[in-house]
C-alpha cells in the first residue's frame, strides 16, 4: 500500500489540492501497478512562519 506524503505551504485552494491528489493517484497506480484503493495520500499544510529557507521564515520573505 503506497503512502504518499506531501508538504505544502498553506494557501492553496481545496480544488487544487484535490486535483493534485487525483493526478498523484493516477501516476502511482500506473507506475507501481496498484489499484487506486491501495493508494494513500496525505497533504500536510504548513504555516509560513513554520517554514524557512536560508534561516528566514517564509512569512518574512518578500517572494
Amino acid at each position: 500500500m503506497p503512502i504518499i506524503q506531501i508538504h505544502l505551504l498553506e494557501g492553496r485552494n481545496t480544488e487544487v489540492k484535490k486535483q493534485l491528489m487525483r493526478e498523484m493517484n493516477e501516476i502511482v497506480c500506473r507506475t507501481l501497478d496498484v489499484e487506486p484503493s491501495q493508494v494513500r495520500i496525505l497533504i500536510n499544510e504548513l504555516q509560513k512562519e513554520n517554514w524557512s529557507v536560508s534561516g528566514i521564515a517564509k512569512d518574512e520573505q518578500t517572494n
